[in-house]
């Protein structure tokens, strides 16, 4: 059977459809960021790949769904433990496949993707504990498992984003097919391996690896699809929609951003200054990151000199060197949609304060860029660039300022530094966002509510927020003193 080394790591190449690995004759070329190094030729799949993996998945799901939460609970609980157990494996190759920092990988990443496995098992032992009672009745409420559930994952984060999705999924007694990111599917490789060593019964877990427009196309049409999840654009998500709209699949969208990073003149600027130094960690190829720099014109000198001394210390480099701070863009294609937008905003008349320009540690390394005399209408303010550059602008109150937050069609996320809570809360309710954090940043807990507004995304996931979407979620109402 197919397989690579990478990172000393022998990897399947092979897609894993109800326990087994299968091939496909087309392969698709997966190429390291971090040097152009060729990785692997990885089987494409297409929509009979994707139609074997959701028949595998429906066979499978009765029997899963039958356990109940105490019966998936051990066995997801050795799924888990086996991700920690690898994740000196699981970071280098997604290191190597990704350019992610592997450090980061280490420290957060991977043990990241073994808690949503855990948490979301441990969750599920309580979800049918609820009981309403009202004067007639007593409202049981019931989270049933809903069926197969696809799962469309990101290149930016694949391993610990996809278990993001694997986790409450299958704790919540559906089956799942799942379409690894063509530029980074490696580790999602892994993790089937893993699954099956805990116990994962045959067709609960299923991988198609492939093309977007191939086995991503094929599965959002399935007929036999009664959940789908999806991570990325919001260009792909319309076309997901569209069809799934066919089918009537319930969908959870969770898409880009241009997230406002507001700094008040009463804010610990030490602490904004660090804080947006690290919105260009991992190449800034994070949907939450704060891109958009607003501070109140009255420290805005101030601030800037210590944000310019704190992303004088973002090392750009190797990632898997631990002094590095920001790797490379993620494939030659991301790297000149990137330049791009910087190369279409300094026509337009905007500078950049710093960086602007390839970095001399390789051909996918862009230095980190913040650009200032930006226009809120201009390209580079309104679309999501996705590499490691932010813009600046000042504003002169708080209403400017929740102007110029909500100013764009995203809702995702958004941060604000300010000394003073009350202030601090009132912007928090004004600006449009999934998440607000304040006074810090990517601070999740897996119980909160999670997801974006306008075109950030369809739907909220963490806690029971999750279990809302992967189960039909049931009401009995028993009337009471009617049972012998």
């Amino acid at each position: 059977m197919a397989s690579t080394k990478v990172a000393g790591v022998d990897v399947s190449t092979a897609h894993f459809i109800d326990g087994k690995r299968v091939e496909s004759k087309r392969t698709f070329e997966v190429c390291s960021p971090i040097d152009g190094k060729h990785l692997a030729d990885v089987s494409a799949g297409g929509a009979d790949q994707i139609d074997e993996a959701v028949t595998a998945a429906r066979r499978a799901f009765p029997k899963w769904a039958a356990l109940g939460a105490e019966g998936r609970h051990p066995i997801l609980s050795r799924f888990a433990k086996a991700i920690l157990d690898h994740t000196k494996e699981l970071s280098a190759v997604e290191t190597e496949d990704n350019g992610s920092l592997l450090i980061g990988n280490v420290g957060r990443m991977v043990p990241r993707a073994a808690h949503n496995i855990q948490y979301f098992a441990d969750r599920a032992l309580k979800l049918n504990d609820e009981k309403i009672d009202s004067p007639e009745v007593v409202n049981h409420v019931r989270f049933d498992p809903a069926g197969v559930a696809a799962l469309i994952t990101p290149w930016n984060g694949p391993f610990m984003l996809t278990t993001w999705k694997v986790g409450p999924c299958l704790a919540a007694g559906d089956t799942a097919v799942v379409k690894p990111p063509e530029w980074a599917p490696l580790t999602c490789s892994m993790m089937a391996d893993l699954a099956a060593e805990a116990g994962v019964p045959a067709g609960v877990l299923n991988i198609v690896q492939g093309i977007g427009e191939e086995a991503g196309a094929a599965l959002a049409a399935h007929p036999d699809v009664d959940r789908l999840s999806f991570t990325g654009s919001t260009d792909t998500a319309k076309l997901i929609g569209a069809s799934t709209a066919r089918s009537l699949t319930p969908v959870s969208f969770e898409l880009g951003g241009k997230s406002p990073f507001v700094v008040c003149a009463d804010a610990d600027l030490d602490a904004a200054a660090q804080t947006a130094a690290g919105q260009y960690f991992n190449a800034g190829q994070v949907c939450l990151a704060g891109t958009r720099i607003l501070a109140d014109a009255k420290i805005a000198d101030e601030f800037l000199a210590k944000f310019r001394a704190a992303a004088s210390q973002m090392t750009v480099g190797d990632p898997r060197e631990k002094t590095t701070r920001v790797g490379p863009l993620i494939t030659p294609e991301h790297y000149k949609r990137v330049e791009g937008f910087v190369a279409r905003a300094l026509k337009a008349g905007v500078k950049p304060l710093w960086g602007g320009h390839r970095h001399a540690a390789g051909e996918l390394y862009f230095e980190p860029t913040l650009i200032e005399g930006v226009a809120q209408d201009q390209e580079i303010v309104q679309r999501e660039v996705f590499g490691p550059v932010l813009t600046w602008q000042t504003f002169g109150d708080e209403d400017e300022a929740i102007k110029l937050a909500n100013g764009t069609d995203y809702g995702l996320a958004a941060v604000i530094f300010s000394r003073n809570e009350e202030r601090a809360m009132r912007l928090a309710r004004q600006v449009v966002a999934g998440t607000v954090w304040v006074n810090c940043f990517f601070v999740r807990d897996l119980g909160a509510p999670f997801g974006g507004s306008r075109n950030s995304g369809i739907g909220r996931e963490g806690g029971n927020w999750s279990f809302d979407f992967y189960c039909d979620v049931k009401n009995i109402a028993a009337s009471k003193g009617s049972f012998a």
